[in-house]
């Protein structure tokens, strides 16, 4: 018995993509937010469905994950909201 191997390999799509974390400067309409990265460039960041059909709060100065293609490293999608240092949880 001889196995087809498959020509069409196919890839994890995150592996194109690089996780940072930043803190939300702007709040924009339909839930898009600028993101400030810890290197300092400002991107522009949308929002996860799982946090938008879970109705997560993003507000400005919240701190965030953020997902960015390296292929367009201008947009990036929010996939987590960091827990803030002060709050009692």
């Amino acid at each position: 018995m001889t196995e087809k191997k498959n020509r069409r390999e196919k890839k994890n799509p995150r592996e194109a993509k690089v996780t940072f974390e930043g803190l939300v400067t702007e709040a924009l309409p339909n839930g898009m937010f600028r993101v400030r990265l810890e290197n300092d460039t400002i991107i522009l960041g949308y929002i996860s469905g799982k946090i938008r059909s879970s109705s997560i709060r993003i507000l400005m100065g919240d701190r965030v994950k953020i997902e960015v293609s390296r292929y367009d490293s201008s947009k990036g999608r929010i996939i987590y909201r960091l827990p803030h240092k002060d709050s009692k949880r």
